[in-house]
């Protein structure tokens, strides 16, 4: 039986986003598994902490290891962040890694800059779901901008995700991971300023940079994005 892709969605969105490239994978036979993280999705209103999160991938690859066959595991943004973690606590579970849109180490400025925005946006009566929803269609063409928002958008979490983020890093956690890496940024993403320190780190690793994309890379540039998340799987699935 072909190897589960396992894919983790980035803050705010959920498995939805993954759309495009589960009916891609599910026509060439492929199975997926895309979750939800706490807080996000069918899981809004649950509290985000790393180690639900970790859980939730863990569950995951439980499930399909079932199947005799090592997951493949995808992370957009912050399911990249959390997929490296994930895989370097727990070697040999899974036959490959695609990270994301994650390739900046989180650092304080930032991560509490944001925080502090975030809690402005909070005071709108509608806890900003306008404003997501109007940037997120302002920035992404349809159909990803739907797939994006389709799942809801987890308007509670981001306090304790960017508090979470500041705990990981990346940079340590890479060379612990011992199968293929697969780094896949949009050519525009904000969060790509230390993708040469993330290949350097990683023993056998990858790095694709995807034309024209902004951060929102597999929804901007979904085939681009299948494409090399399939180059990714084979490399690491097939050898």
């Amino acid at each position: 039986m072909p190897a589960t892709v396992i894919l983790v969605h980035g803050l705010r969105t959920s498995a939805t986003l993954w759309r495009h490239q589960v009916e891609e994978l599910s026509t060439l036979g492929i199975p997926t598994d895309a979750i939800d993280l706490p807080g996000h999705g069918k899981r809004i209103g649950e509290r985000f902490t790393l180690e639900l999160a970790l859980e939730s991938i863990d569950d995951a690859v439980t499930a399909a290891e079932a199947s005799g066959t090592k997951p493949y595991l995808v992370g957009f943004s912050l399911g990249g962040y959390l997929a490296i973690e994930w895989v370097a606590r727990n070697p040999g579970r899974v036959a490959g890694l695609l990270a994301a849109a994650c390739a900046t180490v989180p650092h304080p400025v930032i991560m509490h800059g944001w925080r502090a925005i975030s809690k402005v946006i909070h005071t709108f009566p509608d806890r900003g779901r306008a404003l997501n929803d109007f940037t997120v269609r302002l920035f992404v063409p349809n159909p990803g901008a739907t797939d994006v928002i389709a799942g809801g958008v987890a308007l509670e979490v981001m306090d304790d995700v960017l508090l979470t983020l500041l705990t990981l890093r990346p940079l340590e956690r890479l060379p612990e991971i011992d199968v293929p890496v697969l780094f896949i940024n949009g050519q525009f993403d904000h969060v790509r300023a230390h993708a040469g320190r993330y290949l350097a780190a990683t023993r056998d690793a990858r790095l694709v940079t995807v034309p024209g994309a902004s951060h929102m890379v597999s929804v901007v540039r979904p085939t681009e994005f299948t494409e090399a998340l399939l180059d990714g799987y084979r490399h690491a699935t097939l050898g």
